[in-house]
């Protein structure tokens, strides 16, 4: 018989899943967002502010009087549209749940949620705050570092449920690149070839000298150096027989420390050549974190296990937070097959994470 605390969790992580809180669907985002204040509306002592920009909407949960929690539990509830248009809906199976965004992040949500009224509920007025974003996955210039650049929201210590594993803190991740590259030519005939300017031609040569570049970074065998990942090739044509006048192509590009976002671009531009042009559109330093030693105790003492400091190779907004000076705390359940159909998270591995930031809490808020 399954603990009252896993039923708790299984039933919110499946009600957030049910919600199709992706960026097309900005009234499904709302949905999601006052789902989140409707389970903690009741929790007395607190003051709920709600956020927008450029029409990203933002929650963010403190005790009253409270300007800077002590600590800040944060999370994001958008997930990536499904490719498959599958309908938003979960089930589990060999004690997982399984569902679009059960492990980035609905399910760690559910963790944080109840964590968080468990203990306002117990110690009525902790320093304890609760930041619920909508766009980390669209890079979270308009949520995270709104919230923190702009609006000024600031802690000692936050818990970021989005990297590492339970027994794994994420204390590096690379520095992260989109790139939109395009080139223009002259439309034609594809029958007369000669007649025209086909601009896919050059932008697949730019895309093979640009990913020979990068193959001569590769250094080791861990993968802990600057890639690239061609992620969406396209053109305005419609029709086979017809040479295009635009061409462009998406690319993903990750890479640690010591490089940076300026060299990364400077290097992209010396292969590119005059006729393209590259458009940023997002961009991020690595980032590096410090642990709180206090966290691994906590950690070790409850799954028995020593926890491994990890570097990522993806990202998460952390880099939002770590300029200001916080210590920022990334690790979750045991996830996997994200931003797949068959994305999942462990149950057994929740119920732990719970305890382990429920007893960290305790600890680092003195209650």
């Amino acid at each position: 018989m399954a603990s009252e605390l896993i039923q708790r969790l299984v039933s919110l992580t499946r009600d957030l899943v049910l919600i199709p809180s992706t960026r097309d669907r900005p009234h499904d985002i709302v949905r999601a967002l006052e789902f989140v204040v409707n389970h903690i509306e009741g929790t007395p002592g607190l003051d709920i502010d709600r956020y927008e920009e450029e029409g990203v909407p933002s929650l963010v949960i403190r005790p009253t009087g409270v300007d800077r929690p002590a600590v800040l539990l944060c999370a994001h509830i958008d997930v990536v549209p499904s490719v498959g248009g599958e309908e938003y809906r979960s089930q589990i199976s060999d004690g997982r749940i399984i569902g679009p965004g059960a492990g980035d992040m609905k399910g760690e949500l559910a963790i944080l949620l109840d964590v968080f009224r468990a203990l306002h509920e117990a110690y009525s007025g902790i320093s304890l705050g609760l930041v619920v974003t909508s766009d980390e996955e669209q890079g979270g210039n308009h949520g995270m570092r709104f919230l923190f650049d702009t609006v000024g929201i600031r802690c000692g210590t936050a818990i970021i449920p989005d990297s590492g594993s339970l027994n794994e803190l994420a204390v590096e991740e690379k520095g992260l690149l989109h790139l939109r590259i395009k080139t223009e030519g002259v439309a034609g005939h594809a029958s007369r070839p000669w007649l025209a300017d086909n601009p896919l031609d050059r932008l697949l040569e730019a895309l093979q000298r640009l990913r020979a570049a990068f193959e001569r970074l590769t250094d080791d065998g861990e993968h802990w150096y600057p890639t690239l990942a061609i992620t969406m090739i396209r053109t305005p044509n419609q029709a086979a027989n017809r040479i295009p006048e635009l061409a462009e192509a998406i690319c993903d590009i990750r890479f640690p420390s010591p490089f940076t976002s300026e060299e990364i671009l400077a290097m992209i531009g010396t292969q590119l050549g005059k006729s393209m042009s590259a458009e940023q559109i997002i961009a991020a330093e690595p980032v590096k974190l410090t642990p709180d030693p206090l966290y691994l105790t906590v950690s070790e003492e409850i799954t028995g296990q020593r926890v491994r400091l990890i570097r990522e190779h993806g990202g998460s907004d952390a880099r939002f937070l770590c300029k200001y000076g916080i210590c920022v705390i990334m690790s979750r359940p045991l996830v996997g097959d994200l931003h797949s159909e068959r994305e999942w998270i462990d149950i057994a591995s929740m119920e732990q994470l719970h305890r382990i930031y429920h007893r960290y809490l305790e600890l680092k808020l003195g209650v």
